[in-house]
């Protein structure tokens, strides 16, 4: 099952963490960026509607990289992935905002992907918390449990 794993710097071994399973949030975050490729998945729709319609700066939610490193390109992308955790967690409150509205195109995806608004929710929740330490965060994903 994809899964997203959050980083920390300085490392923060009392940061919360997700209590669900975040597959939900993973395929909302590929497809997602995937809309500046053209995609047409109704998540790619969602994030367009975000975007475009809603004027939501998705920048700080599609900062993110695979947690796999095979080449030094990987390791680049994955260094890259550190960002600001204020800006994260305005972001995922007003996306989190905006699934909860009547929007079909938005409201939607709740049936289809149930987990998606409380994993957003939780990751400005997390980030939010990360902004008051202190503490930068990378968002990575996994697409197996490699543990």
């Amino acid at each position: 099952m994809p899964r997203i794993i959050l980083d920390f710097d300085p490392p923060q071994p009392d940061a919360p963490e997700f209590t669900s399973e975040t597959g939900d949030l993973v395929f909302f975050l590929s497809w997602a960026f995937s809309t500046r490729y053209g995609a047409s998945h109704e998540m790619s729709i969602a994030a367009m509607v975000l975007r475009s319609e809603l004027k939501i700066d998705l920048q700080p939610l599609l900062t993110f990289a695979d947690r796999k490193v095979e080449d030094p390109a990987d390791e680049e992308a994955l260094e890259r992935a550190w960002q600001d955790a204020g800006p994260l967690a305005e972001c995922c409150e007003r996306v989190q905002e905006a699934l909860g509205s009547s929007e079909k195109r938005l409201a939607d995806l709740n049936g289809d992907y149930p987990a998606l608004r409380d994993n957003i929710q939780e990751l400005a929740a997390i980030a939010g918390w990360a902004a008051e330490h202190g503490a930068r965060m990378r968002v990575t994903y996994e697409l197996e449990d490699e543990t």
